[in-house]
């Protein structure tokens, strides 16, 4: 009798611990719940990456990742707040709960997977060099011995990191706090060339009117995404669905006209 009731104790205390187990999963992650519970939705950018997302003439953040935020957060019911942040402290940002998301030209990388959960890749882009058009720079080669500036921070570092043999041949890197600083340390020739993004390069040079080019040969291929706190599944999933809608009803599509001339995102193609 004794040794049945020790048994009985023990298969309660294991349900018990199941049920606990699972209550305790299910709890992880509710941070789909916690955005809509407060009604708004944080996103975290640099305000100067146009046309990702950046400030105009009358210091309004606008820009493609913006439109199609404030979009996806009509559908889910919340409210946009676009939340300015240090670049180079953006992961910080996130993990303090400052933000809700880093969304604004996020470039996914292996590195980066290790420490936040990413979204559906949503537009594809290239880490490019940018020179001024009267020199005679035409290939990474011709950057030997030469000054290279770009964004602390960025996947511009990152892809720089990566072609070992680029960042032995050249003298220094710069870095800078954004990219149009860069840009305007290249004009006045403080830095010989610029590496960014391939879509903020001819947004940049196509608005500013500026003599800039754009080598050929690029460092890397990329994707943008949008990260959220690593195990926050539950918000990336419904971003990812109405991100989907969008672009299943021509949303989306319209709204990258309306910034790049033609449809240039990934989604469901």
């Amino acid at each position: 009798m004794k040794k049945l009731l020790v048994l009985t104790v023990i298969c309660l205390m294991a349900i018990s611990g199941l049920f606990a187990a699972a209550a305790a999963e299910s709890a992880t992650d509710n941070s789909l719940k916690a955005v809509t519970d407060k009604g708004t939705f944080v996103l975290g950018l640099d305000d100067a990456f146009p046309p990702m997302g950046y400030r105009d003439e009358n210091n309004e953040i606008v820009g493609f990742d913006i439109d199609v935020a404030r979009e996806v957060c009509t559908r889910l019911g919340v409210k946009l707040i676009c939340q300015p942040i240090d670049w180079n402290s953006k992961e910080q940002e996130l993990a303090t709960k400052q933000i809700d998301c880093i969304w604004n030209g996020f470039t996914v990388t292996d590195e980066r997977r290790q420490s936040m959960t990413f979204s559906d890749s949503y537009v594809k882009n290239a880490q490019v060099v940018i020179v001024k058009d009267a020199s005679t720079y035409k290939t990474l080669s011709d950057l030997a011995g030469k000054k290279i500036g770009l964004q602390a921070g960025s996947s511009a570092a990152e892809a720089v990191d990566d072609t070992p043999e680029f960042k032995k041949s050249i003298k220094s890197i710069v870095e800078f706090e954004d990219n149009l600083t860069a840009l305007m340390d290249l004009e006045i020739g403080g830095c010989d060339a610029v590496v960014m993004d391939l879509l903020v390069a001819n947004f940049a040079i196509q608005q500013s009117g500026k003599a800039f080019r754009i080598l050929d040969e690029s460092l890397a291929a990329e994707e943008y995404a949008i990260g959220f706190r690593l195990g926050e599944v539950a918000l990336a999933d419904a971003v990812n669905a109405k991100m989907a809608e969008m672009a299943a009803d021509g949303s989306l599509a319209k709204i990258s006209e309306k910034w790049f001339g033609a449809d240039i995102t990934i989604i469901g193609k």
